[in-house]
């Protein structure tokens, strides 16, 4: 059983990530990689708001096929579920915003130090945001499932959430001193 529920979760979070991979590289940042061209693209809101919507849909549907919750369970958890990725949405949306403003500025080439530590500064804060928010809402859940399936829950969420970010940073350029 344990087995199988984690070729699951491996098989839904390779196809997570070719997701988000594809849909992270558009042609003009997929042709300046191949080139060698160090122009990065920064998605337009358009772009930016179907990625967001297939990723929430990606991700719930993770969330739905490991989580193996009994008709009781899916009633209460869901209606938390949808409050809590709207609270997190908002951090995220901080999160790619601080990217933009990033790729913007290195496409500028113009990164002073000062800007380079507010930008590591800003993730941290944002990656604060996300614990505090977890932290907050784990009381919440917990109220709604047993304790091994909130920790379930949380540990999904965490490592969707690694991944992602993983995917997004994969994508930025380096800074070079």
């Amino acid at each position: 059983m344990k087995s199988s529920r984690t070729r699951i979760v491996l098989s839904l979070a390779a196809i997570l990530a070719s997701v988000i991979i594809s849909q992270a590289q558009t042609p003009q940042l997929q042709q300046a990689l191949s080139e060698g061209v160090p122009e990065y693209r920064v998605p337009s809101d358009q772009e930016l708001q179907l990625l967001k919507k297939d990723l929430r849909s990606k991700r719930k549907q993770i969330i739905a096929a490991n989580m193996n919750l009994t008709e009781q369970e899916a009633e209460k958890f869901w209606p938390v579920y949808d409050q809590y990725t709207a609270e997190l949405s908002k951090i995220n949306d901080q999160k790619l915003t601080l990217i933009e403003e990033y790729i913007l500025t290195y496409n500028a080439n113009s990164i002073s130090d000062e800007q380079a530590e507010s930008y590591v500064k800003r993730w941290a804060a944002i990656d604060e945001a996300t614990n505090q928010l977890r932290t907050k809402y784990f009381p919440i859940f917990h109220r709604v499932l047993s304790g091994k399936s909130t920790a379930l829950f949380f540990q999904m969420d965490h490592r969707l959430a690694l991944m992602i970010d993983i995917q997004l940073t994969s994508q930025m350029p380096i800074l070079e001193r």
